[in-house]
């Protein structure tokens, strides 16, 4: 399958990979800027839950600034789930405990050893300048697992609403936030990558759930500790980016809400001078 949709600027390309790893053919959204003068210039952003893409505008919000050129070249592919989300998102290390994730692993070799061969190959590009993965929920999760733990190919991990709460241990089973988030011991196990970049997003609705009753939900608990992490590793504060949205939901209206600052953040051109430089 090959659908095509042009926009101004934009040219959004429909692909099915049949990936051996996941044992299914993954759609793939790729949004694909024009005229482009140096293939080498251009960046790559690959996006869980790809099919939630349209609904959240990236296409007009992508339109619009590559027109005007406020943001560097880029190449977005939103990578739709399949009916084994639950098990293809996760941490590639280990499961939860409840087994879920267990294909995770497989995921991660879709991606690297699939994905971006294909991508290169689709798309006449020997080498992306940078790489950057990002996603929501569970999706989020499965996106900074895969930066964190392959830095020689990720720059960037976009998390929105992550589901950082993913643990070793059910509550009921001595569970210690110090210990059993996985996510939280991966990055406590070594030394950060410091030309690595993190941005994450929550509402203030995200969940009402607060297991420390500390008097702020778990899913703004749980990124806050984990950026506390990443700088206790390496990571400079500078190359991490937090927006707390007030009545943000666990939901796409409000990652929508959060895509233009992710993506100025991470890509956007200052025009206030001559040389373009990107933010």
């Amino acid at each position: 399958m090959n659908l095509v949709k042009d926009h101004a600027s934009i040219r959004i390309e429909s692909r099915e990979y049949p990936s051996a790893f996941l044992r299914r053919n993954v759609r793939l959204d790729c949004y694909l800027p024009d005229n482009v003068e140096r293939p080498e210039s251009l960046r790559l952003l690959l996006i869980n839950d790809g099919q939630d893409l349209e609904s959240m505008g990236l296409n007009g919000l992508l339109d619009e600034w590559w027109e005007e050129r406020a943001i560097a070249p880029l190449l977005c592919v939103g990578i739709h789930a399949g009916k084994n989300r639950l098990q293809e998102y996760g941490t590639a290390s280990q499961a939860d405990f409840k087994g879920r994730g267990g294909k995770a692993f497989l995921y991660t070799h879709f991606i690297i050893q699939e994905l971006l061969p294909f991508l290169q190959r689709e798309f006449r590009i020997p080498s992306f300048k940078e790489k950057a993965f990002a996603g929501w929920s569970l999706g989020g999760l499965s996106a900074l697992d895969m930066v964190w733990n392959h830095p020689q190919i990720f720059q960037t991990a976009g998390v929105f609403s992550g589901s950082l709460w993913w643990r070793s241990k059910a509550y009921e089973n001595g569970y210690d936030e110090r210990t059993d988030r996985i996510m939280h011991a991966q990055i406590r196990a070594r030394e950060a990558n410091v030309h690595q970049r993190f941005f994450f997003e929550c509402g203030t609705e995200d969940e009402t759930a607060d297991r420390n009753a500390n008097g702020v939900i778990d899913s703004i608990d749980d990124t806050r500790d984990l950026m506390t992490a990443l700088v206790e590793q390496g990571v400079s504060p500078a190359s991490i980016h937090y927006l707390e949205i007030p009545e943000g939901r666990h939901d796409a209206a409000t990652w929508g809400l959060a895509l233009p600052e992710f993506i100025r953040w991470g890509w956007g051109i200052d025009r206030s001078d001559d040389t373009g430089q990107r933010r």
